[in-house]
């Protein structure tokens, strides 16, 4: 499998996703500017990963301006094909703005950016994402953010629980949730989600920043794996 890292004016987690996909896992990547029109040769089997940062300074809110990059019709054309796409922080809300993924990602709910270790729960381990997991595991790892409050309508959350699309949940060491441990305000603590097909996936946390010892945490490194090991199973 080999890869590819979208970059944007803003990206600032971009050289920290090649370093652990490169480097910590061995594998092809690539960087794809947002200006190219297509994934550089990358196809179904391979998967697509928007980084975190601040694409064209979060003007308007978080991913909206970086939606319409040329590089956002490969990636969506890539995505209704059944590659996998995968989109941490800003990533994740630029899926969101372009429809690949539901919902929307808020301003956090005390107006304040917040960057700090988190736990979350793992919610379902049928995904490329998480296949590699146990289900309800707990995993320690970074976010940095001032619009990650995930909100969906109603109908919506009612949807994405019917379907097993919630991959990642807010909680403490020991996996209680409550309005302490939901550290941004988002809806039932969503952290993470995939679309109902299981190939693109969401989140707020940052694993690519809890993928080496020296970083104090490896929880993030067992979602890369989880992608090598059984993706194509999904695709």
């Amino acid at each position: 499998m080999n890869f590819g890292v979208v970059v944007f004016p803003g990206s600032n987690c971009d050289d920290d996703m090649m370093h652990v996909i490169g480097t910590v896992l061995k594998r092809p990547v690539k960087k794809l500017w947002h200006k190219s029109s297509s994934l550089d040769g990358l196809g179904i089997g391979d998967c697509i990963v928007v980084p975190g940062g601040f694409s064209f300074g979060d003007y308007l809110r978080a991913g909206a301006i970086a939606r319409f990059s040329p590089v956002m019709s490969a990636v969506i054309e890539f995505a209704n094909k059944g590659g996998l796409v995968f989109g941490i922080c800003n990533g994740f809300q630029i899926l969101c703005e372009a429809g690949l993924l539901p919902g929307v990602l808020l301003r956090n709910q005390n107006q304040k950016f917040i960057g700090k270790n988190i736990f979350l729960k793992t919610i379902t381990v049928k995904s490329p994402l998480t296949c590699a997991l146990q289900h309800h595991q707990i995993l320690h790892m970074p976010i940095a953010h001032a619009e990650g409050r995930y909100y969906a309508d109603p109908k919506t959350i009612d949807e994405l629980k019917d379907h097993d699309q919630i991959l990642f949940k807010y909680c403490d060491a020991q996996g209680q949730m409550n309005k302490k441990t939901n550290v941004n305000g988002s809806i039932d603590h969503i952290a993470g989600i995939c679309n109902r097909q299981r190939n693109v996936f969401g989140m707020m946390p940052h694993p690519e920043r809890a993928a080496e010892s020296d970083l104090g945490s490896t929880d993030g490194i067992g979602l890369f794996n989880s992608i090598l090991s059984k993706a194509i199973q999904y695709a």
